[in-house]
C-alpha cells in the first residue's frame, strides 16, 4: 500500500509539474518578445509528451516489478497474470520507440527487456531458495542482459553516452536486488527506502532516453 501511494503521488506530482512547466515557457516567449528581447523557444508539446510517456512507463516498470516480485516471494496466485501486465509493459516500452527508429528495433527492444524481467523471476526464485550457484548464474545472465540493451540503445542513438548509460542499468539492477534481500530479511524500512530510490532512479533514466531522443531527432519535436 505504501508502495501503491507512493507511485500515485509521483505520476500526479509528474504530470502537475509537466503542466505547469509547458504555459511557463510559453509565456516567457511572449514577454520577451513584448519587450523586444530574443524570443526563448517554448517546449514543444510532442517533447512534453515523450518525456511524460517514458516517465510514466518507467514508472509503471518499477510498479510492476515490484509486484511481481511480492507475488513471486510470497507465492501468490495472481503471479501469472501480474507477470503478463508486466511483460506488456516492456512491450510499451518498445512501442514508445517504433516512431523514432522502426517497428523491427521496438519489437528488439521490448525482446530484450522482457529478458530483463524474465531473468528477473529467476533471480528473486534463486534468491528466494537460498541457491547460491542458481543465483550467481541468473545474475550473471541478468546483467549480460543490461550490457545486450545498453548496446542496442547506444547503437541505435550516437547521443547516449555508453557508460553512462551501462551504469544506469547495473544501478537499477542493484537496486532491485537490495529491495529483494531487504524483503526475504524482513527489513521493511530497507525495502521500501530500495523502491524509492529505484522509482527516482528510473524517472531520471526515462529523462535521459528522451532527451536523447530529442536531440537526435529535432525535426520531430
Amino acid at each position: 500500500m505504501i508502495f501503491l501511494n507512493n507511485y500515485l503521488s509521483k505520476t500526479m506530482l509528474l504530470l502537475l509539474s509537466l503542466v505547469l512547466i509547458f504555459p511557463s515557457f510559453t509565456n516567457a516567449e511572449e514577454t520577451k518578445q513584448a519587450e523586444g528581447q530574443t524570443a526563448v523557444q517554448p517546449i514543444s508539446q510532442k517533447t512534453v509528451q515523450l518525456r511524460v510517456n517514458l516517465r510514466e512507463l518507467w514508472t509503471e516498470h518499477a510498479f510492476w516489478t515490484e509486484k511481481f516480485i511480492v507475488s513471486a516471494i510470497a507465492g501468490l496466485e495472481d503471479q501469472e497474470p501480474v507477470l503478463a501486465r508486466l511483460l506488456k509493459n516492456q512491450d510499451e516500452l518498445g512501442n514508445a520507440i517504433k516512431p523514432y527508429y522502426g517497428e523491427e528495433a521496438g519489437n528488439q527492444l521490448a525482446q530484450l527487456l522482457r529478458g530483463h524481467i524474465l531473468i528477473a523471476g529467476k533471480v528473486v526464485a534463486a534468491a528466494k531458495s537460498g541457491n547460491q550457484a542458481d543465483f550467481k548464474k541468473y545474475n550473471t545472465d541478468w546483467f549480460k542482459n543490461a550490457d545486450d540493451i545498453t548496446n542496442f540503445l547506444s547503437a541505435a542513438n550516437p547521443n547516449y553516452n555508453k557508460k553512462e548509460l551501462n551504469d544506469m542499468m547495473y544501478v537499477h539492477l542493484k537496486l532491485i536486488t537490495d529491495g529483494v534481500v531487504a524483503k526475504l530479511q524482513k527489513d521493511w524500512n530497507a525495502n521500501i527506502t530500495a523502491l524509492d530510490k529505484n522509482q527516482d532512479h528510473l524517472m531520471h533514466m526515462a529523462d535521459f532516453l528522451s532527451n536523447g531522443i530529442i536531440k537526435q531527432f529535432p525535426n520531430k519535436f
